[in-house]
């Protein structure tokens, strides 16, 4: 995380940092909100209202918004999970469209302790992973609309470049 943010998450605390995206210009625009963080930063929900900035052609959420809400998160999540000592980057994602979101739609994320432990050993095992998760965007009748599924890369700080580099060599 770039170092002025994450003096920001570390004043606010994480949970609350991350409530404050709303406010990213990406975000605002949207009309995109963060409207739970767990404390222990293990779930997250996130929501966006149908509005005239993220609307499509024909009346219903647009495909890029509806990605641009899940984009960050497991990646966010984890790396402020796991702290210093690991590099956490976004790898790949893709997005499925199950069905059209034609008013406000909300997506979950999830990275219980249980899991990130898993990536704690399987990082001291192979020094590297590339896990994949997936989170479903539900609309207000609770129909799944969306699966977005995401890659990422995982790996310990080399102790030499540790020293000098920025907090974590994540992007946002």
């Amino acid at each position: 995380m770039l170092p002025f943010l994450q003096r920001a998450a570390d004043a606010l605390g994480y949970a609350r940092f991350l409530k404050l995206l709303r406010f990213w210009p990406p975000y605002l625009g949207a009309g995109i909100s963060v409207v739970h963080v767990a404390k222990d930063l293990s779930v997250l929900e996130v929501e966006m209202k149908l509005s005239p900035w993220n609307r499509n052609f024909v009346g219903t959420q647009f495909g890029g918004s509806l990605y641009s809400m899940c984009d960050p998160f497991f990646m966010l999540m984890i790396m402020m999970q796991l702290g210093d000592e690991y590099v956490v980057w976004d790898k790949s994602a893709t997005i499925e469209f199950l069905k059209p979101g034609r008013g406000r739609v909300r997506a979950r994320f999830e990275v219980p302790p249980a899991l990130l432990a898993q990536f704690k050993r399987e990082i001291d095992a192979a020094g590297k992973i590339n896990p994949k998760l997936e989170a479903t965007v539900f609309d207000q009748d609770g129909l799944a609309i969306a699966r977005v599924t995401k890659v990422l890369s995982i790996r310990r700080k080399d102790r030499k470049t540790a020293a000098t580099a920025p907090t974590n060599g994540a992007r946002a």
